[in-house]
């Protein structure tokens, strides 16, 4: 069975023969290189290109193609190369970036077998040259980890970046490029492509992703993850069948990163040294790597999910383990006649129990103190997350003011296990939303749901959607989001009063059915409008009427208003909206929607579910346990969402021409 990985997530390499097997969307160059622990290149030799096909133990491609073949033999690499890269250039004259194109598969492949491992690389936009995966040695076995790591600048950068003088990645990057030889007909595929939202908004500096994350120190093997998204597995099944939407692939791109590819991440502040030998180091916030204060405590964050995920599982494996031999210990004493007719039997199944508990107890105290560092650096690190990250009661919200560049990620509530409740993951998920969320209001979704009264439900699903709003309003540019509300019966008007009152939305709440028809015309026309610009190449040519912000539609009672045009225009803006910045917030019971049938089944499974009171239907990537999702909402009687909307609505009238 193939492992899908993740940006950053490794998985071992069992065999020493191996193909690296790449399909792209376009004509692409593929090479491999050669680096040392540290991943820098050094000497000659580093590249394998279609100039210079074989090095020890690998041997590239030798055209231009969408698709390539990599023949590795890891026993005859050399024993200073640490890692094997996989690199993938689009080629001078061909799609300007790799946002323009469909997204590349990279596999390490069995060469007479199936897939062992592959990547698929979302989240790229103005990078040329990219960084798929690499093979690495750790411990003196190989493993593949995904990397996805671009640059816009193109192959120099990259060579730059790994160690290379300036003028000499320059120089080495010009010769490979020119000993490309082209396929037949691959010239004719050779157009130039629109890119994204991106060429809609300001000019900016080319969007580069971060290096991949560290490899946590967890033992071997690294679970198979089942989906790509650390912070959402697949939700349970919903009222009605069908099981709600599996989480999309994470990326770690930052589409605003200021910095340029050459130069290397800031470098994380380094843990103190601890008070007494033997303990753990005191914690630091930042202590994970990335280009920025930003992403390197997004990536600790990430780091604090998995280090959990697996400590937990590591207990609950010795556990059952230690359950196991108990049962086994007994089934033996009992199956022995001394022991029934004797009298021995009481002691042994003493004997077995007492094992049973000390095994217990070692793992306890095992993951005892892995919670409790744990739990010190969630303390140091909660005050310091910046305010797209940040529970509403952060004293970071107080001194907020409406930023100048969008966020990485953005906080949707807490994640916890029954181990230890009081230790909350922040749940982030990209931003721009890479799809829908859904946030359910039916007392059918889970246990909790169910001993709630409807309508106070139904409340706290919509004051959700209203937090989750104010939120995205307040972490981005005061001209670059734009919130939509549908709200057919008017049932959200006392959630959505903050938003009503500071004049924030794009529009009065639309209500009825001509409401509904309306705002979902305006949208649907927008997402026409932005893909037939792109595609032409010619987004400057947009009517002036078409806003370019973001915008999120809040849909409150679905599918009150709606008919069946107006159903086929939200799956449409489910399925097309969020690649030209059009997303889909749903507060909805699907029971509600039943009559529909099956039609509304790839909305569902297209939306990532939350649930408004506290719920385990959300599974880790890599040991799959079933995690409670808890919202972020404000504290009770506070002020903080009308102090951030009063911030948002002042940014935007000092922003207006």
């Amino acid at each position: 069975m193939t492992a899908e990985l993740v940006r950053g997530q490794n998985h071992p390499v069992s065999q020493s023969r191996v193909e690296i097997r790449v399909s792209a969307g376009t004509p692409v160059l593929a090479l491999a290189s050669l680096a040392d622990e540290q991943g820098r290149f050094a000497g000659n030799g580093i590249l394998a290109h279609p100039g210079a096909r074989s090095l020890p133990g690998v041997e590239s491609p030798g055209e231009l193609a969408e698709r390539h073949t990599f023949a590795v033999d890891l026993d005859e690499v050399a024993a200073d190369v640490h890692r094997l890269g996989v690199l993938l250039v689009l080629p001078p004259g061909g799609p300007v970036r790799f946002g323009a194109v469909p997204a590349s598969y990279v596999a390490v492949a069995d060469p007479d077998g199936p897939e062992l491992a592959g990547y698929t690389l979302t989240g790229l936009d103005a990078e040329t040259a990219v960084v798929a995966l690499e093979l690495y040695r750790r411990q003196g076995a190989w493993k593949v980890r995904a990397v996805g790591q671009g640059y816009a600048e193109g192959l120099g950068a990259l060579l730059a970046d790994g160690g290379l003088p300036a003028p000499a990645a320059a120089e080495l990057a010009a010769a490979v490029l020119g000993t490309i030889p082209r396929t037949a007909g691959a010239d004719a595929t050779l157009a130039t492509m629109p890119t994204l939202v991106g060429d809609l908004r300001a000019p900016q500096t080319p969007a580069q992703p971060p290096a991949p994350a560290p490899e946590p120190p967890d033992p071997d093997p690294v679970p198979v993850p089942v989906s790509g998204h650390p912070y959402a597995g697949t939700p349970g099944p919903a009222s009605g069948g069908d099981a709600a939407a599996s989480p999309p692939t994470i990326s770690y791109a930052h589409p605003r990163r200021r910095r340029t590819s050459t130069e290397p991440p800031e470098p994380a502040p380094r843990a103190a040294a601890p008070e007494e030998p033997g303990q753990h180091p005191r914690p630091v916030a930042g202590d994970a790597s990335g280009w920025s204060m930003e992403e390197r405590l997004y990536n600790q964050v990430w780091g604090m999910f998995e280090d959990l995920a697996r400590t937990v599982a590591a207990y609950r494996s010795a556990v059952e383990f230690a359950d196991s031999r108990m049962d086994r210990e007994l089934d033996e004493a009992l199956s022995d006649p001394r022991h029934r007719l004797g009298g021995s039997g009481n002691a042994a199944r003493d004997t077995a129990r007492a094992r049973r508990d000390e095994l217990v107890a070692q793992a306890q105290a095992v993951l005892d103190r892995d919670l409790a560092q744990l739990i010190a650096e969630s303390e140091v690190v909660e005050p310091a997350l910046p305010a797209a990250y940040a529970r509403w009661d952060n004293p970071v919200w107080h001194g907020h003011r409406t930023p100048e560049e969008s966020p990485l990620a953005l906080r949707l509530g807490d994640l916890h296990l029954p181990e230890r409740p009081d230790l909350r993951i922040p749940m982030l998920t990209r931003v721009p939303l890479e799809r829908g969320l859904w946030i359910d209001n039916g007392r059918t979704g889970s246990e909790a749901a169910m001993t709630m009264d409807t309508d106070r439900l139904r409340r706290a699903a919509m004051d959700m959607a209203v937090a989750l709003a104010v939120r995205l309003l307040a972490v981005h540019p005061a001209d670059r989001f734009s919130v939509h509300v549908i709200d057919a019966a008017g049932a959200g008007s006392a959630s959505l009063a903050p938003l009503v009152r500071a004049g924030v939305l794009a529009g009065p709440p639309a209500a009825g059915a001509t409401g509904v028809t309306q705002t979902l015309a305006r949208l649907t026309r927008r997402v026409d409008l932005v893909q037939m610009a792109l595609r032409a190449g010619a987004p400057e040519d947009l009517p002036p009427d078409v806003d370019t912000a973001d915008q999120l539609l809040i849909v409150h009672d679905f599918p009150h208003g709606f008919d069946d045009r107006a159903v086929t225009q939200l799956r449409y803006l489910a399925d097309e909206g969020a690649s030209v910045g059009v997303h889909l917030l749903m507060v909805a019971d699907r029971d509600e929607a039943s009559v529909y049938g099956p039609l509304l089944d790839p909305l569902w499974r297209s939306l990532m579910r939350l649930s408004p009171v506290p719920d385990n239907h959300l599974a880790d990537p890599w040991v799959h346990h079933a995690w409670t999702f808890e919202p972020d909402l404000p504290p009770q009687g506070s002020k903080v969402l009308d102090q951030a909307l009063d911030r948002v609505a002042e940014a935007r009238r000092t922003t207006r021409p």
